[in-house]
């Protein structure tokens, strides 16, 4: 049976004379029938809306080039099994992944499962990766916003640009990626900022607030404080992405040592003292380029010198 918030949106559509919408919610109860294996009632579906005319059979895909300035799909390949994460943000999206697994269980009691995310830490340390690996444990398609096309210097525009790709997202089931919401959801309160930037949180925030729970919106920020107050509360969790301590970039350093087949010239726990304060991702590049030019240097190369020459040039960039 589909969801209560598809039906509503259809009649709707259906008594606003909206067929390209109407048309489009059809195609998102087709999919949803799918992936609940009732094949029987989704080919019944896809057959009368093929009858309604050749125009119903590429609404999803009209919708779809209508955003492209605006999104940007991407095909999830990162699991949750290969990221870096703390016990408790791995239990967190444990729980939401088996709620969007488990979905009709919690229907059939009058309950939704948890849809918005909001990922928290400084660069680096696995949010955009964590958003990717959410859609991949899921099941479902991967949209991230592209601000280069939704930001807009003309009055008005940008709340419009928010509002498409809002629209787009509320017709299927999909995982929808804001990096650096910062950006775009910064404090109303704030004297320095015009009232158009104030229009396009407003209109930001009451989008989130009307997305349907097949819709999973994944926020990251690297700057929380420049978040407007009012978007804490909309979401339903909220996790902490830190950089790693001593210990836990010892273990990522071992599992890169095993993973790229030998070793990084100095031992683990030697290699994160030095590269103290380092993300994941600026252990991973040091770690790989130690052996990209270890390779490239055989079979005279000095694993223990280059090592230390890729140390320095980290401090270099990190404390210029």
């Amino acid at each position: 049976m589909a969801r209560s918030d598809l039906l509503i949106d259809m009649v709707e559509a259906e008594r606003r004379g909206d067929k390209q919408r109407f048309k489009a919610l059809v195609e998102a109860v087709i999919a949803e029938e799918r992936a609940k294996q009732h094949h029987l009632v989704a080919d019944r579906l896809s057959e009368l809306i093929t009858t309604l005319g050749s125009s119903g059979l590429l609404a999803r895909d009209e919708a779809a080039s209508r955003v492209t300035d605006l999104v940007l799909e991407v095909v999830p390949s990162r699991s949750l099994a290969s990221l870096h994460l703390r016990s408790a943000v791995r239990a967190a999206i444990d729980e939401v992944v088996e709620e969007h697994r488990r979905s009709d269980l919690l229907r059939s009691h009058g309950l939704e499962p948890r849809n918005r995310i909001l990922l928290d830490g400084p660069p680096g340390n696995g949010k955009t990766s964590l958003a990717e690996a959410i859609a991949t444990e899921t099941m479902l398609p991967f949209y991230v916003v592209r601000y280069e096309g939704v930001v807009s210097s003309f009055l008005g525009e940008t709340a419009s640009r928010l509002d498409a790709v809002f629209e787009f997202a509320r017709t299927r089931r999909c995982v929808l990626f804001f990096d650096e919401f910062d950006s775009i959801a910064k404090e109303r309160a704030d004297t320095n900022e015009t009232g158009e930037i104030k229009r396009v949180v407003s209109t930001l925030l009451l989008q989130i607030d009307r997305l349907p729970a097949h819709v999973v919106v994944v926020c990251s920020t690297n700057h929380s404080e420049l978040l407007d107050r009012a978007a804490w509360r909309r979401f339903q969790l909220r996790l902490e992405l830190d950089a790693p301590t001593r210990v836990e970039a010892t273990e990522f350093l071992e599992e890169m040592r095993t993973r790229l087949g030998g070793d990084l010239g100095l031992a683990p726990r030697t290699l994160a003292d030095k590269l103290s304060g380092a993300s994941y991702a600026e252990l991973e590049q040091v770690a790989v380029d130690i052996r990209r030019r270890y390779v490239l240097a055989l079979p005279d190369g000095d694993l223990a010198r280059i090592a230390r020459t890729r140390i320095e040039q980290w401090r270099t960039q990190a404390h210029p």
